[in-house]
């Protein structure tokens, strides 16, 4: 049977007459596609990928990583209620966001740098939409059969056999669904403790709801949309052309050796007899011969599927393989003026050539990498674990004391970013006459106020600052707030200003 593949659609025009045929419909409904299970290096490659990938996104919440007393022991969380990331040794606050935007700029690049070499390696083989459709596809055939059996089940009745083997199908997608839904959940809370509130109940509403909408949408995109995702929903095949140059390995069919097609013993005829193994194994059920599509993963299973084909019919493997553009151009110029058979074929292959992965293009993103690389590391090797935020009081802008005296007040929020406690000296850099007051605070031998941290958290402080009757200064004077170590070094200092009435 042939690949059951969408039809064109072509924008209909209205009729001349008032009986002309009826114009086609703008759209089509969706021919499902039935991919035909194969076996060879490039599945065995992506069954490996597949279990490593899912091994990660499944265990790694379980991983435990001491950081101390009232610490989260959790290698990789997200504390949305602490505000914090964890990621082992790491931990990124909220106002480091600075840090995520790094990495999602690394993501890309390598994304586009990935694709200037291999063409969509990463639709192909790590993509999160490929790895679970693999799966769901894996557990479909296991109960339902292959590609034949599947067709012919899904054209009987409602029996007995249909509902139980569709059922089953159903549950276990159901049951992968729910299994992602819950580690996506363990990500943002601790596993362990979350994992017994979640199954008694006692969870709280978001939980339950991104369970949901994770497991949901898993069922449908895997299950279901499966195809339709890569071409009509993702982005990515839009603008992925704009990588790929001549010397991108793509997943290509050699025209020059296959054609022209026929049977295996005719003659005259190139090595593609036109089996259409190629398309019955695609998971998006397209043709390769038909050259470069945006509906192509480059998953390469045609590749395994048309090497069996060769093999079985004792001619050489790689009618269809990863290959640049340019040595396809080079092989179809060097071998098109000679006929069908094994002098066309080893022409083609001696011209073929190491791919150029150093180029124009990928030196570009190597640099750019380099450089968002050398930026984080940076910012990282000169990150604070010591912060102090003066927040000033508005109302009122300062107070007239009994005395004459004029006074600001200010909140002092001092973050410390390290499991211990450490404990700094306040001084105040300001005009002579000004004095500071911590509420609650203790002195230093010199008088100044000690502030102490809480591990890897705020404390707030009060400080007056004061100036005394008969003490003349402008309406606006600047003033800065220092943090002084044991050893006499300014941890960190932040400006504000002390307001006062006109002169």
């Amino acid at each position: 049977m042939g690949a059951l593949k969408l039809p064109e659609q072509t924008r209909p025009e209205a009729p001349a007459a008032s009986g002309a045929t009826p114009a086609a419909p703008l759209y089509a409904k969706r021919q499902k596609v039935y991919p035909k299970a194969v076996q060879g290096r490039v599945r065995r490659a992506k069954w490996l990928i597949l279990v490593l990938c899912l091994l990660l996104y499944y265990t790694v919440p379980l991983i435990r990583w001491d950081r101390g007393p009232d610490m989260p022991d959790q290698a990789v969380l997200v504390d949305m209620n602490a505000g914090r990331l964890f990621f082992f040794w790491i931990e990124i606050w909220p106002q480091e966001v600075y840090y995520l935007t790094g990495l999602l700029v690394l993501g890309a690049i390598g994304l586009f740098a990935a694709t200037s070499l291999f063409g969509r390696v990463w639709c192909g083989f790590t993509c999160p939409q490929t790895v679970w459709t693999d799966l769901f596809m894996l557990v479909e055939r296991r109960i339902q059969g292959d590609r034949n059996a599947r067709m012919r089940l899904d054209l009987k009745p409602w029996t007995r056999e249909w509902v139980v083997k569709k059922g089953l199908t159903h549950a276990v997608w159901l049951g992968i669904a729910a299994a992602t839904g819950g580690a996506w959940i363990m990500y943002f809370n601790d596993a362990l403790e979350m994992t017994p509130r979640f199954f008694t109940g006692q969870a709280s509403l978001e939980v339950y709801f991104f369970f949901g909408l994770f497991t949901a949408t898993t069922y449908l995109l895997a299950g279901w949309a499966r195809e339709q995702v890569c071409t009509y929903m993702c982005p990515w095949p839009r603008f992925q052309a704009a990588m790929l140059d001549e010397n991108s390995l793509v997943v290509t069919y050699r025209a020059w050796r296959g054609e022209p097609r026929g049977k295996a013993k005719a003659e005259g005829v190139g090595d593609c007899v036109d089996c259409r193994a190629c398309v019955h194994v695609c998971p998006t059920g397209i043709d390769i011969r038909d050259g470069q599509q945006m509906e192509c993963i480059g998953c390469g299973l045609c590749i395994d599927a048309c090497d069996d084909v060769m093999t079985r019919l004792q001619r050489p493997r790689g009618l269809i393989a990863f290959e640049t553009l340019a040595n396809l151009a080079a092989s179809e110029a060097a071998a098109g003026a000679l006929p069908p058979g094994p002098q066309r074929r080893a022409c083609g292959m001696q011209v073929r050539r190491v791919p150029r992965f150093l180029r124009a293009r990928t030196l570009v993103y190597a640099g750019a990498l380099a450089l968002v690389v050398a930026a984080m590391g940076g910012a990282w090797l000169l990150r604070q674990t010591t912060s102090l935020a003066v927040i000033r009081d508005r109302a009122p802008i300062f107070v007239r004391l009994s005395d004459g005296g004029i006074r600001n007040a200010y909140t002092l929020k001092l973050g410390d970013k390290t499991p211990g406690v450490e404990a700094y000296s306040l001084a105040l850099e300001a005009p002579a006459g000004l004095n500071l007051i911590v509420l609650d605070a203790e002195s230093d031998p010199a008088g100044a106020p000690v502030l102490t941290t809480r591990p890897d958290g705020i404390t707030q402080w009060r400080a007056l600052v004061t100036a005394p009757a008969g003490l003349r200064l402008p309406e606006s004077v600047p003033v800065t707030f220092r943090l002084v170590d044991a050893r006499g070094r300014v941890a960190v200092s932040t400006s504000s200003v002390f307001l006062g009435p006109k002169p």
